[in-house]
């Protein structure tokens, strides 16, 4: 995995604004979206990202939709609880804003796309299996085929936030259940990392889980019970060097009131237990920007790398470059520059509009070119 060493770099989360909006099924589909993933690379290229992705194009932007079809051992049925999305303190305390937000369409940008909040209901009724091991390794093709396996990462989900949507009928316990979403997922992390490109694993309801249910267990529970997760994940990826894993972490991250996230001090140490190089975490919204300075007491091991949001998906505000630049810089002068990476807050996907999104991601670019000036580079 690529250091800072010479400049500041600079990455993003994974989701990307997909206008051309494939249909799957189209027997031109295959040709289409390898011309779009062309597309994508060379924009990131354009716009000054080093180390890019398909823009997640291969999974229709929808990181948990995607494995719909991927695993065996589960049934669509009718829902029998209101989806945990749509639960939680945030969502009490400002009801009449997300009613608001809902009836208009505002809380994500997806235009053309299924309403997030009515995803199918799976429940498992078998053993957990993974059964599409030659469609993963072809779609990271496309992306190693466009730049050096050093410059591409591809993202794949955590158990954690895979059974979030899929209720257990099957398994005797809960902790039974999730190791065996974790033992179908090894298949697709071990196909990325296979191809060479750099596997992101993405959990943003390892934490987003707080305001529904961590609150009411107590947060010794509810760290415990992230803890068990991530052991199921250390398993899955037990065969990867973990110089080519970066793990990814968020609370949820849609455009609306945060005021019962999980703080950073109560999860940093769970996320760094994670067999993984390099860390991606909000810290540019305005709920977790001050949570910087939580690596003032927290020692990063040697050899990781932190990859903190220096733009955020959460305003519509484009960054100025120097506020991007300060913000790395702070992150830069308490572990040190070459152990920062200049990422996102999360995907831009469904959350921003083209034209916002690509002008971000030039902000981010802009602003590590001003932070490796100021951070004195020989």
């Amino acid at each position: 995995m690529k250091r800072s060493t010479h400049k500041i770099l600079t990455t993003h989360v994974g989701a990307l604004p997909d206008t051309a909006l494939l249909d799957r099924d189209a027997p031109d589909y295959a040709e289409k979206l390898k011309a779009e993933v062309a597309a994508v690379v060379a924009k990131q290229r354009a716009v000054g990202i080093d180390v890019v992705n398909e823009g997640e194009f291969t999974k229709g932007g929808d990181w948990l939709g995607y494995v719909e079809h991927r695993f065996g051992g589960f049934t669509q049925r009718p829902p029998t609880a209101t989806p945990l999305i749509a639960q939680g303190k945030d969502r009490a305390e400002f009801a009449a804003f997300y009613r608001y937000a809902t009836e208009q369409g505002t809380l994500f940008y997806m235009p053309g796309r299924r309403n997030s909040m009515a995803r199918p209901s799976w429940a498992c009724t078998g053993p957990v299996s993974y059964v599409a091991q030659a469609e993963v390794e072809r779609e990271v093709a496309m992306l190693t085929a466009l730049v050096p396996a050093e410059d591409a990462f591809f993202t794949a989900t955590a158990p954690a936030s895979l059974e979030v949507y899929r209720r257990n009928e099957y398994y005797k316990s809960e902790e039974d259940y999730v190791f065996a979403i974790a033992a179908a997922m090894r298949v697709e992390y071990e196909a990325i990392a296979k191809s060479g490109a750099i596997l992101q694993v993405d959990d943003a309801w390892l934490p987003a889980l707080w305001d529904r249910i961590g609150i009411e267990m107590g947060l010794a529970a509810f760290r415990r019970r992230s803890e068990i997760r991530v052991e199921a994940l250390n398993q899955a990826l037990v065969n990867i060097p973990e110089d080519r894993i970066r793990y990814h972490l968020c609370w949820g991250s849609w455009h609306g009131p945060h005021v019962y996230d999980l703080e950073m001090k109560h999860i940093v140490d769970i996320m760094l237990k994670v067999k993984a190089q390099a860390y991606l975490f909000e810290a540019a919204n305005a709920r977790h920007e001050h949570e910087y300075d939580v690596w003032e007491t927290v020692k990063l091991p040697a050899g990781k790398i932190i990859v903190p949001g220096c733009v955020t998906h959460s305003t519509d505000v484009v960054e100025h470059p120097e506020l991007v630049s300060q913000r790395i810089q702070r992150f830069a002068k308490l572990v040190g520059k070459e152990n920062v990476m200049a990422g996102t807050d999360c995907g831009f996907g469904w959350r921003s509009h083209p034209d916002i999104a690509w002008a971000k991601l030039k902000s981010l670019a802009e602003g590590a070119a001003l932070a490796t000036k100021a951070l004195k580079y020989s």
